[in-house]
């Protein structure tokens, strides 16, 4: 899989501008505050429509602007497409495949895979179980078209059912409506839960080899799924806390809740490990996710890394180096010594200077 170029008209800071790239390393450098992470999160939009950032769509368009349009041509199994995505101010985002009008966001998942990596995902390990859910669900939500149907559709059931909660008028009545949002919770959370399990066990037979590769040998890892409730008793125990929901207007068990340990010689690392060690384990996370998606694709994915160079030491960033071999990458830094002295792959250089590029 590989991104061939990218269009952008009226988006973040840049007015018009096409970015033609390499089927290797394209690295983005500039100062702070240029538009090099713009670069990523138009690419991430094209895959999810969604930005790593959180940003509304309005955030996105350029100041004074009323619309944005990003256009990606990749080509996949030998095969090019291509990929529209329209932002309006007021309005819904439109997108579009191939010249094709999309009316689900998910209709756009699984077109175009890519693997993020960005500082904070560095601190994935010791941030909250909700990271850690995200994590999880952002990987499986463009391998899964089911998992992302079944996923929107539980987070709308726990809204609806607090929203019940909270609603005084059905005191009479609460009791049998729960009835039928529960039962609705425990189809949908129980596949969310199968999925989550099968994710992690995958995962974890690719993180050992590669945490013993970077540690040489001196630990090792294991992910263990905690989840909220277990398939066989999810219907119970939604029913056992019935009461302390009522008590507190929301929905206290379910997958919403779930989270996963990361074990290093058996402790905890969430609690009890290093911040070194908490490092390892987040760049050993990405590198058994990057392997993963191309096992369950049968293709490479595209890797995005944002300034996270600077957050590794020599070490890590050698492991890094050689496991993005025969992958697209795109990169961003603030400057080329360290990537000059490390003999990090540079197959395109792009200077971004004020939402534009200087040539190199």
């Amino acid at each position: 899989m590989i991104v061939e170029s990218l269009e952008l008209k009226n988006f973040r800071n840049y007015g018009e501008i096409k970015f033609s790239f390499d089927p290797g390393t394209n690295i983005l450098y500039g100062d702070n505050a240029q538009g090099k992470t713009n670069v990523l999160e138009a690419l991430q939009v094209c895959s999810t429509t969604k930005s790593q950032r959180g940003s509304h769509d309005s955030e996105m368009i350029r100041f004074g602007e009323e619309e944005s349009h990003i256009r990606l041509i990749f080509r996949k199994h030998g095969i090019s497409h291509k990929i529209d995505i329209h932002l309006k101010k007021g309005g819904k985002k439109g997108a579009a495949v191939d010249g094709i009008s999309i009316r689900r966001a998910a209709d756009l998942l699984g077109q175009l895979h890519l693997v993020s990596f960005f500082p904070e995902d560095l601190r994935i390990i010791k941030n909250s179980p909700r990271d850690r859910r995200r994590f999880l669900d952002s990987q499986l939500c463009q391998l899964d078209k089911v998992y992302t149907s079944r996923l929107t559709e539980y987070n709308r059931i726990v809204m609806q059912r607090n929203a019940l909660l909270k609603d005084t008028r059905f005191a009479d009545t609460v009791a049998s409506t729960l009835d039928v949002w529960d039962e609705q919770m425990v189809v949908c959370g129980s596949h969310l839960i199968r999925q989550r399990e099968e994710f992690l066990r995958r995962l974890n037979g690719l993180v050992k080899d590669i945490h013993a590769e970077l540690t040489q040998g001196k630990e090792q890892i294991e992910l263990c799924y905690e989840p909220d409730v277990s398939v066989e008793r999810f219907a119970e125990e939604l029913f056992e806390s019935r009461e302390k929901d009522l008590k507190w207007k929301t929905s206290s068990r379910g997958p919403h809740r779930d989270d996963f340990q990361v074990r290093i010689n058996g402790i905890d690392i969430r609690h009890y490990g290093s911040q070194g060690q908490q490092r390892s384990a987040a760049l050993s996370l990405k590198l058994s996710e990057i392997s993963l998606v191309k096992e369950i694709i049968r293709d490479t994915p595209i890797l995005l890394l944002d300034d996270v160079l600077s957050e590794l030491d020599n070490s890590r960033q050698k492991m890094l180096l050689h496991s993005i071999e025969k992958i697209q990458t795109f990169l961003t830094c603030t400057g080329m010594d360290g990537l000059i002295e490390h003999q990090f792959p540079m197959n395109r250089v792009f200077h971004i200077i004020d939402g534009r590029t200087e040539p190199e």
